[in-house]
């Protein structure tokens, strides 16, 4: 809830440093706010603030609307009870148990606040909470909050439809460039915004547009904000089956969802049937979230659907997201270029590579470049032996990583002499496959140990 103080008292029984924390709060409304102690160490001239330096009187809560006691003294216990016989929410600093309300956390965004609360025991949490969400929201926010209010009744006049309504406030209050100029001053902020305006009015129907996101390796906070914020807008959300629910989840909670899940031998869409679907529905107005494991120019086929957005008109927009092989790089500690031992990374699919591109594979693996091979999990001893046959070193190191990112990471490490002769199980989900010099670099104590589960190579 919020409480209505405008105009009436905010009391405060204290004058230490946990009342000079409950005024920087209160002093942000429209109350007046009156500090009560006989003992007044914390300096509160900055504030506009009534200090009355002597003890409780019960007349100072005539007219108050909320009364905090942040010290423990007779005077405190005199104002907790006047405050309960006169029926005034009460909040007993750091004694929940006493306090018929409690203080939120505060993200301010002058003249937006968002408040964050617990049930008075989890106040860390609370302030966790505060700083993901000040993360989230730009600095600017405030302005453009505020030049969204000013134009309400002109958006109103001008489109009658709330839907559509809510489509340009959408767009208003995530457009850079209203951002950057309300920043600059408030006529630069209001003219990008009626301009913005003017052109919504003028398409009349609204303007569908395909955003390309890539969802990460699979863990939720290795979305970025970028992709978070645009799963909220979202109308749709189209996803690939190697896109966890919980990172689904993250989009609005009335958008559309649709799942186009293609795993191996499995394919419920085909990328003809996913191209037509991502263009009809933005041809119907809609904001759609095309949203793909990874990194959405990694194998994610986003340049086919960008060729049939481009030849229907579509507008899109491409966002990048964590690929694997940075996942499982991170998740390793494994250096994929390093100074004097590698001086590059190649990114390559093992999923139907013929001999031709393993014989280049192996040449620049003897060159000092990292592979990553993605696509490779069921034919990564086949794979290693085709790179030996074809020059690569038998004892080059290389690691397998599956579920890279997730907390479900499991990792196996030796070199390809070892990854040929495999004979054990790895865990389900997708893998990387990381060949080359550096990967000795990285962090394989907790590691599977190939050679431990292998037969001799003749």
């Amino acid at each position: 809830m919020s409480y209505k103080v405008r105009g009436r008292r905010i009391v405060i029984i204290g004058g230490g440093e946990e009342a000079l924390n409950k005024v920087r709060l209160v002093t942000k409304t429209t109350a007046q706010v009156v500090i009560v102690s006989r003992d007044i160490e914390a300096d509160f001239s900055a504030f506009e603030v009534t200090v009355l330096e002597r003890g409780f009187d019960p007349a100072d809560l005539d007219g108050a609307a909320l009364v905090f006691v942040a010290e423990e003294s007779a005077d405190a216990e005199l104002a907790k009870q006047a405050a309960r016989a006169r029926h005034i929410p009460l909040n007993v600093v750091d004694v929940p148990a006493e306090c018929d309300f409690y203080t939120p956390s505060i993200v301010d965004r002058a003249p937006l606040t968002v408040a964050i609360s617990s049930e008075g025991n989890a106040p860390v949490l609370a302030r966790l909470v505060r700083a993901r969400i000040e993360a989230m929201l730009p600095p600017a926010f405030g302005k453009v909050a505020r030049l969204a209010g000013s134009l309400r009744h002109r958006v109103e006049s001008l489109i009658g439809d709330g839907a559509a309504r809510r489509r340009y406030y959408e767009e208003l209050v995530t457009s850079t460039q209203v951002a950057t100029a309300v920043d600059a001053s408030p006529v630069a902020g209001r003219f990008e915004a009626e301009v913005l305006l003017e052109g919504h009015v003028a398409r009349g129907s609204a303007k569908g547009i395909v955003w390309l996101i890539g969802a990460g390796p699979g863990a939720e906070d290795l979305l970025t904000l970028r992709a978070q914020r645009l799963l909220q807008e979202a109308d749709v959300i189209v996803h690939d089956q190697l896109v966890p629910d919980v990172v689904v989840d993250m989009g609005r909670r009335d958008a559309e969802r649709i799942s186009v899940g293609k795993a191996k031998g499995h394919h419920s869409f085909s990328q003809a049937q996913i191209n037509t679907l991502i263009v009809r529905l933005a041809g119907q107005g809609k904001k759609v979230a095309r949203l793909k494991s990874g990194d959405p120019m990694i194998f994610g086929r986003a340049g086919e659907e960008i060729s049939a957005l481009r030849k229907a008109g579509i507008d899109y927009q491409i966002v990048p997201g964590v690929s694997a092989a940075l996942a499982a790089a991170a998740d390793t500690a494994t250096p994929l270029t390093l100074r004097k031992v590698s001086s590059g990374l190649i990114i390559a699919t093992a999923h139907g590579a013929d001999d031709s591109e393993l014989r280049h594979w192996a040449a620049l693996a003897q060159a000092g470049l990292t592979l990553a091979l993605y696509m490779g999990k069921s034919t990564a001893s086949d794979v290693a032996a085709r790179l030996v046959a074809h020059g690569a070193g038998p004892l080059t190191p290389v690691a397998v990583i599956v579920n890279a990112g997730r907390h479900t990471m499991s990792a196996y490490s030796g070199d390809l002499r070892t990854l040929i002769g495999w004979q054990g199980t790895l865990a389900d989900g997708p893998a990387i496959i990381l060949v080359g010099e550096a990967v000795a670099a990285g962090d394989w104590a907790q590691a599977a140990d190939l050679a431990a589960q292998t037969f001799k190579v003749a």
